[in-house]
């Protein structure tokens, strides 16, 4: 069943995120979305429409638009093609942490069969996102060469007028959906929620995470304030211009 192991990792009585059935294909363009995820880690869960479901790829360093860079993309189990409009905060367990969404659009195969593209790990697509165009390619790397990990994959950007040497995680971070970052998604939930869905402590991802909720009880503390209270913007502090004098 394609989204066996997708329901197997999760307990729905403790997660917001959907159990999801597997969608009945529609005569319309291809859904495909990229979720910005702190979890252990921060990565960025890639996730393409396919026969249902979303097939999905976790990238530790994000998409790149610089052809000469391979990013990693491991293959990971399929979701719910609703999971692509989930974001928000992920009870303990698997995954738990807080899921942004980063972009969203449409795909287009360039290949004449995507089942066959992905037994034989070379698939490539066209994206048409807010944020991510043009041609891509997902390539397993893994099982060959002596790789043991068939989940292991690379993302590359074709070179095409999308592509470039920008860096787009850095350029536009926050999401599509709310326009804000991960403190102003923790900021939206009860405390009792997001204080106890913190990943494994230790590491860089657990300390973005302590600033995070840091920044997010002072957005959510302001944003609670009488109107009375709330910080008024400094005025601008205007210039007084000398006149001229007149030549004589």
């Amino acid at each position: 069943m394609a989204l066996e192991e997708y329901r197997r990792k999760r307990d729905f009585k403790k997660t917001p995120e959907p159990p999801g059935t597997v969608a009945k294909q529609p005569a319309r363009e291809l859904f495909f979305c990229v979720q910005k995820h702190l979890a252990s880690h921060l990565h960025y869960d890639l996730r393409l429409e396919h026969n249902g479901v979303l097939l999905s790829w976790a990238v530790p360093k994000g998409p790149s638009l610089d052809p000469k860079t391979k990013r990693l993309a491991m293959h990971v189990e399929d979701h719910p093609r609703d999971y692509g409009e989930f974001e928000g905060v992920i009870p303990e367990g698997y995954g738990a942490g807080i899921v942004m969404l980063w972009d969203t659009g449409t795909w287009t195969p360039e290949v004449t069969d995507v089942d066959a593209a992905l037994k034989t790990g070379d698939l490539k697509f066209t994206l048409n996102g807010y944020k991510l165009k043009g041609s891509w390619v997902l390539v397993r790397t893994g099982g060959r060469g002596g790789s043991s990990d068939a989940r292991q994959w690379l993302l590359i950007k074709h070179r095409d007028d999308w592509s470039g040497d920008l860096d787009i995680t850095e350029f536009a971070p926050k999401s599509v959906k709310s326009s804000g970052d991960f403190e102003d998604i923790l900021a939206e939930d009860m405390p009792a929620v997001w204080r106890s869905n913190r990943p494994a402590k230790g590491g860089e991802a657990s300390a973005m995470l302590a600033t995070i909720i840091e920044r997010a009880a002072k957005v959510k503390a302001e944003r609670e304030k009488p109107a009375s209270e709330k910080k008024a913007a400094p005025a601008r502090k205007q210039t007084r211009k000398t006149p001229r004098k007149k030549a004589d």
